[in-house]
């Protein structure tokens, strides 16, 4: 285990009015609707966002010409109420394959009544990360995770 400080975890929560396995499906399924294609570490421009729907399933970037960037790994699939995925993205915003060099993003969604949903995201262990500090303070820097899930709230609630 690294013996490097511990980096401060991003969170964000945000209170969305659609029924829970609506915004679980949107965040998950719909993922490359919402998420920005100018936030991608591939060569290519980013055509969509993909997150597979199982534990073990991969996180990545499809290029739009066909090439695919990985971003992480699905730790825990549990539909419709959390979410866990590695990140493994360094400092330098490239992907770095070593799974002990991964900071995690946990996703909890909680059913306030039957039609709406508050999501809480914690992006954790950044300290793992080659550069895990210079990765917090771009991710802060540009808005971070409380902009991604309004991104995420308008497109919950314009699915059909």
């Amino acid at each position: 285990m690294s013996s490097a400080p511990t980096i401060p975890p991003l969170t964000g929560t945000i209170t969305v009015d659609v029924p829970v396995e609506l915004a679980f499906r949107t965040f998950t399924d719909a993922f490359g609707s919402w998420w920005p294609a100018e936030y991608h570490i591939g060569r290519a421009d980013m055509a969509t966002a993909i997150l597979e729907p199982r534990e073990g399933g991969r996180w990545y970037e499809q290029g739009v010409d066909g090439s695919e960037c990985d971003w992480g790994r699905v730790l825990a699939w549990e539909p419709p109420n959390r979410l866990v995925v590695t990140w493994q993205i360094n400092g330098q915003w490239q992907y770095d394959p070593d799974p002990e060099r991964a900071s995690e993003i946990e996703v909890r969604f909680t059913a306030d009544g039957p039609d709406q949903t508050t999501v809480n995201l914690e992006h954790r262990h950044l300290e793992r990360l080659v550069d895990g500090q210079a990765l917090r303070d771009g991710i802060t820097g540009g808005g971070g995770w409380p902009s991604l899930l309004e991104l995420f709230a308008k497109a919950a609630t314009n699915q059909p």
